[in-house]
This record gives structure tokens, C-alpha cells and sequence, in this order.
């Protein structure tokens, strides 16, 4: 196996167009034996971009109903920096096990591994591996993989970077944590009222947390804010990644 690493990873370096990647997550998901492999960049904006071996059914489904402000996967790795086993996920809500379930029926999977991946001012990507098999059978293939993937997924982001070397965002500024989450809750479209329960702190306390973002984001107002904060990757909501014009092979142009 160690060879075929380091073929991938020159095949990686040498990689000019999402084509080429495609090419190569192929590659990579028959000598891991497994049943899918992706790489996945979610933009500031809930743009998705990426190549993978999901069936391009499941793939426009995903990006049709939005499912990325759904999907434990992208929420759960979104705070993480190390591997997420799947199966360690909150998928509790109704909507996460329907998601779930669809996922499965659509060949993804019954097991799961994701990468999450930080670069450059403030990029986030997932590189994910899934399969059909026993917890017992999953625990042991990323036992004795796992580091192997996590070396191949840098390398998949590296390249990935070189590729969209025109999407880089600028630096973005420095918000707190509870301002994030603050304009976070206020772009998924909950009150004032909800979003300080949310974070158990007083409607007051959560206005001084806005205005201190919105100053932060030079925004005129808190709306303002919001926008700003998603264009600069403070934060990531999925609802607009339907109209965007994100590349995926065997993805369908936007309105087919």
C-alpha cells in the first residue's frame, strides 16, 4: 500500500483540472477497497465544489434540497479538527435519521470517515470515506488507515487550492466565538428572542455580541452583518448552494 500512496500523492502534485482529481479519487477508492470516496469544499457562500464517486443522482439530490444545512456530517466535522467516525455524530433529529436513511438507500453507505480540513484564510473542505459493513469491519480498515487518509486528504486540498487558485477568499477578520454564533443562528433565520435562548444569555447581552460584529464587519446594519459574514467565511450556511455555480463532475448545469 505504500507505494500506491506515494504514486497518489504524485499523481496529486501533478493534478491540473477537477477532471484530473476525479481521476484520482477513483483510483484511490479501488485500492482502498471501499465504496465511495470524496472531496468536498464547501465555500462561504454554501457553494459546493469537489469530485467524488457518490452516484451523480445522490450528488444532485444533495445540492437540490440544500441538504448541506442539514447534512451531522458537514455540521458535526464543521467545529472539529481531527477524523469524525460517522457513527459518533448526532443523528437524533427527525431530520438527520430521514437524511440518513435517503443517504444509505442511495449507495452511500452504512460507515463513514471524514477529514475536516482548514486552509488558507479560513477555507473549510471534508475529504470522506464510506462503505457497507459491520461497525467491527469499519473500526479495523480506519485503524489501519486512517493516517494514510489523513496524509492523501492534505494532499487532495492542496491540489484542490492550486486548481481554484481564483476562489481564494480574502483575510477575513477575527469575530468570538459567540459573535459567530450569533450571526450563525440570525442567518438560519431565527429570532432574537430564539437565538438568545439558544445561547442562554439575555436579548440584551445577545444585541451587544450583534453590534460588536457588526462594528467588527464594518456593516451598516445587522443584516449587513450577516451577508458579510457568510462572503468572508465567518460562516457557513447552506441555503444558497442551489443557485451557485459550483463545479462537481456529472453534476447537472443550474435549472436542468
Amino acid at each position: 500500500m505504500g507505494q500506491n500512496i506515494q504514486s497518489l500523492i504524485g499523481q496529486l502534485d501533478q493534478a491540473d483540472t477537477l477532471d484530473d482529481l476525479q481521476s484520482i479519487i477513483l483510483t484511490l477508492r479501488d485500492q482502498f477497497r471501499i465504496d465511495h470516496a470524496v472531496y468536498h469544499w464547501i465555500s462561504s457562500d454554501g457553494e459546493q465544489f469537489g469530485c467524488g464517486t457518490y452516484p451523480t443522482d445522490w450528488v444532485q439530490t444533495y445540492v437540490d434540497n440544500d441538504y448541506l444545512r442539514v447534512d451531522p456530517v458537514v455540521i458535526g466535522c464543521y467545529q472539529r479538527f481531527h477524523p469524525v467516525n460517522w457513527k459518533r455524530l448526532d443523528w437524533s433529529s427527525k431530520q438527520a435519521r430521514a437524511f440518513q436513511k435517503e443517504a444509505i438507500a442511495a449507495g452511500v453507505g452504512n460507515q463513514g470517515m471524514s477529514i475536516p480540513i482548514r486552509g488558507p484564510n479560513g477555507q473549510y473542505a471534508l475529504f470522506t470515506v464510506s462503505h457497507t459493513c459491520s461497525d467491527e469491519e469499519w473500526e479495523v480498515f480506519t485503524e489501519s488507515h486512517q493516517r494514510d487518509l489523513i496524509l492523501l486528504a492534505h494532499y487532495f486540498n492542496k491540489s484542490a487550492l492550486k486548481i481554484a487558485k481564483g476562489r481564494k477568499p480574502e483575510i477575513v477578520k477575527s469575530l468570538s466565538r459567540r459573535e459567530t454564533d450569533a450571526l450563525t443562528y440570525l442567518a438560519m433565520g431565527y429570532g432574537r428572542g430564539q437565538v438568545a435562548e439558544m445561547l442562554s444569555i439575555s436579548e440584551h447581552t445577545l444585541r451587544v455580541y450583534i453590534e460588536s460584529a457588526r462594528f467588527k464587519l464594518g456593516a451598516t446594519n445587522t443584516t449587513h452583518a450577516v451577508a458579510k459574514a457568510i462572503t468572508e467565511g465567518l460562516i457557513v450556511i447552506g441555503g444558497a448552494a442551489r443557485g451557485t455555480s459550483g463545479d462537481w463532475p456529472g453534476k447537472a448545469p443550474n435549472g436542468a
